[in-house]
């Protein structure tokens, strides 16, 4: 059973998303002394102070797989946030340094204390989101953890270091927590991205001096093979042409295929109940052989299998279906609170 929503219930919340104003509040802020896009669905804009009588009970944090740049899951925190009857605050936190910072802003704070060595790697992915819910959300907030990819390994980890936290349900999408580098794609790309990422600085340079309407056709001729391609995966692509910002992702994506090698079993055994897994059935990051074994050593736990067809980058031509299966998953929980 994999608990998908009905595609006609899935279609008919699609359509009523497109067609409510949703209020979006956006932020570049410095987080462990790194630049981070900040997307906030809802009205809440500071869920930090404790003493306020007016917080919600509950928060939904997106973990961006990489590229981590926020832009990619707008549309799907807003269907999300639609999908949930618009009662709690969805929020996607960038990976610091994935984002392009606006005018007069840095990439790196400039400040002499330094809160945190190698924040671009992937140990400093993690404790960069640890801080941030650390600053910026009370602790008597539950969370509802919706990681992609990466961003699911880096979740485990956030649980693991931070038992403190009140995660009521983390939802794992297509989730790359282990033998990255032995994947597929990881044995087409470990090479590039380990031994040749510098190469590609160059031609990104090049690339940076281009009128911005000529970048957008250039991802527009890059994702043509799509039948449809969300508008605004287009133009937060158009980001991926600033050096410092790819820098900051191949680098990331270099430790990934190091440091993603045995899956945490200990860590998921742990937080089994709260765990959701979702696999696709064609994906080259996390091949279905990954989540035939996960299934085998936990046959308990939620982990489903896509039966949609869907791509693991799905932000690309898919964020409403996402959002709407992921809506009829956590029914039930939400109900309870």
């Amino acid at each position: 059973m994999l608990g998908v929503a009905e595609p006609a219930k899935g279609e008919a919340n699609m359509r009523s998303v497109s067609e409510e104003p949703v209020p979006l509040h956006e932020e570049f802020i410095y987080c462990c002394g790194a630049a981070t896009h900040v997307l906030k669905c809802g009205p809440w804009k500071d869920l930090s102070k404790d003493e306020s009588k007016n917080l919600p009970r509950l928060l939904f944090m997106i973990i961006p797989g990489n590229p981590g740049l926020a832009g990619y899951y707008r549309t799907f925190i807003k269907a999300l946030y639609c999908g949930l009857n618009q009662q709690y605050p969805v929020w996607v936190v960038s990976h610091a340094g994935h984002c392009k910072p606006p005018s007069g802003m840095e990439m790196i704070e400039d400040t002499d204390i330094k809160e945190l060595e190698d924040v671009f790697g992937l140990n400093g992915q993690v404790e960069h989101k640890l801080n941030f819910l650390k600053k910026n959300v009370s602790k008597d907030i539950k969370l509802v953890l919706i990681a992609h990819s990466i961003g699911c390994y880096i979740t485990l980890e956030m649980m693991k270091r931070a038992s403190e936290l009140q995660v009521l349900r983390s939802v794992l999408l297509f989730p790359t927590i282990e033998r990255m580098a032995q994947s597929p794609q990881g044995k087409l790309m470990t090479p590039l991205l380990c031994k040749l990422r510098y190469a590609l600085y160059m031609p990104v340079y090049l690339l940076s001096f281009l009128p911005e309407g000529v970048k957008a056709s250039l991802v527009r001729f890059a994702l043509r093979g799509m039948k449809t391609c969300d508008e605004s995966s287009i133009t937060t692509s158009v980001n991926l042409f600033s050096v410092d910002c790819i820098a900051n992702i191949l680098y990331m994506a270099s430790q990934e295929m190091m440091k993603v090698v045995e899956r945490d079993s200990t860590t998921i055994k742990q937080n089994l109940k709260k765990l959701i897994f979702y696999y696709g059935t064609g994906d080259s990051w996390c091949p279905q052989n990954y989540y035939d074994e996960i299934k085998m050593d936990f046959p308990d736990g939620d982990i489903r299998l896509c039966e949609k067809g869907l791509r693991h980058a799905f932000v690309l031509d898919a964020s409403k279906e996402m959002a709407a299966m992921i809506t009829d998953w956590l029914r039930d929980d939400l109900t309870k609170l």
